[in-house]
């Protein structure tokens, strides 16, 4: 299926005479590396949880509260803001979300305790839930008419990078900066402020229409012509983001207490070593059709997951990092391969809503299991509480793969979707 034709700019945008507007061929690459920074931000407080842990002496069920209250708070502005961009135009979206990340920012500057980390992941979740549709959907409407698969793959690719770079710069920052806070903190405000200032030149790609006030009541909404593909890929993101929520809430704490690792760049390498080779995966496997892509990018995070709790159980670093990089590998594949499938399914003005259900899917498994995981390891222990997570999610993947497989099987090749 080929994607379809680049949407027009509306009226609106090119008609407002004395605004200065970038051009479409800056205003691509401008909007992918917003959506990259969005989830920099994401992660960069991950490696610095364990600090403010030691810190100010709070429990690990705490630490996963301050990690879910996140994914959570995305979530509920998803449900809320999700769609709104289809109606109001994606830059007055993309303005308001950076503005808010960039207070988020400075509130964890100032936090004085657990509770200013929780306003903090609180007002940073709804800030990213209300751009995450928006902005992948401005991204793949912005890229060139040629490269609208190039576009939806920004659009996978960009959350898995940022949050790799996030986690390892920060971890960089703990180990070798003396304020590492203020540091990681305020360059990050300091970066939203100027994409908000930035966003005010982008041509607008949306057509506002009626019904914004509508949009705004809670709802899970799918196009009926993407509802069977979006089902297919309920495991893919269930498997890929409850495994992220693991090394986003959970990792740092591993390495300490089960490998004895106290050092913040191996910290922020573990997380990195996950998203970065998801980010990387879909560039390396792009000749794949979309469905043979998810299918070997399942298998591989099902073999990932086993080999991360294998070196649980052996205290072996070497193959932690081993599993950790082949389920980055295949989770990231297997998850571009959804977003490139399913964003030709849409029309322009159903793209932020699909991505909206998308990342909603996608942020339940991302928060969930990690709080309950958290909850988990007063009674059972870190080891055996990880250990059973990284068996779940072995179990989750390798259904996703048998599915993925089995429907290519029926269709007789492995066409793209």
């Amino acid at each position: 299926m080929t994607a379809p034709a680049a949407p027009s700019l509306p009226a609106s945008s090119s008609a407002k005479a004395g605004r200065w507007q970038l051009p479409p061929a800056a205003a691509f690459p401008l909007l992918a590396v917003l959506l990259f920074a969005f989830f920099v931000a994401g992660s960069a407080p991950s490696p610095l949880f364990v600090v403010f842990q030691q810190q100010w002496g709070f429990s690990p069920a705490l630490l996963t509260v301050a990690f879910a209250i996140y994914a959570i708070a995305l979530l509920a502005s998803l449900l809320v803001a999700g769609s709104l961009s289809d109606h109001i135009g994606r830059r007055p979206v993309v303005f308001t979300a950076l503005l808010l990340q960039a207070g988020a920012m400075l509130t964890f500057l100032l936090a004085e305790g657990i509770n200013g980390i929780i306003a903090a992941r609180v007002v940073q979740g709804i800030a990213t839930g209300m751009v995450s549709g928006a902005l992948t959907a401005a991204v793949v409407e912005a890229a060139p008419a040629a490269q609208k698969r190039l576009g939806a793959m920004i659009g996978s690719v960009s959350p898995l990078a940022g949050l790799a770079v996030g986690a390892l710069l920060t971890g960089i920052a703990v180990q070798f900066a003396l304020h590492p806070v203020p540091l990681v903190f305020g360059v990050l405000a300091a970066i939203c402020v100027l994409g908000a200032v930035a966003t005010l030149f982008l041509p607008e790609s949306a057509t506002p229409r009626p019904g914004a006030l509508a949009s705004l009541v809670p709802r899970i909404s799918i196009p009926a012509q993407a509802r069977a593909e979006f089902l297919r890929g309920v495991p893919t993101m269930l498997a890929v983001w409850s495994f992220a929520g693991l090394y986003l809430s959970l990792v740092p704490s591993v390495l300490q207490q089960i490998f004895g690792i106290h050092n913040g760049i191996v910290n922020g390498l573990a997380i990195a070593a996950f998203f970065g080779m998801g980010a990387a995966s879909p560039t390396l496997l792009r000749r794949l059709p979309p469905v043979r892509m998810s299918a070997l990018g399942m298998a591989l995070l099902a073999v990932g997951a086993g080999l991360v709790a294998v070196s649980l159980a052996t205290h072996s670093v070497a193959l932690f990092f081993a599993g950790t990089a082949l389920a980055g590998f295949g989770g990231g594949s297997a998850f571009s391969a959804q977003v490139q499938t399913l964003a030709p399914l849409a029309q322009p003005q159903q793209r932020a809503e699909l991505f909206a259900a998308l990342y909603a899917t996608s942020y339940l498994a991302f928060s969930v299991p990690a709080m309950l995981a958290g909850r988990l390891i007063a009674p059972l222990g870190l080891p055996a509480t990880v250990e059973g997570y990284a068996g779940l999610v072995l179990a989750v993947a390798a259904l996703g793969a048998w599915l993925r497989w089995t429907s290519m099987r029926r269709a007789g090749a492995p066409a793209a979707n």
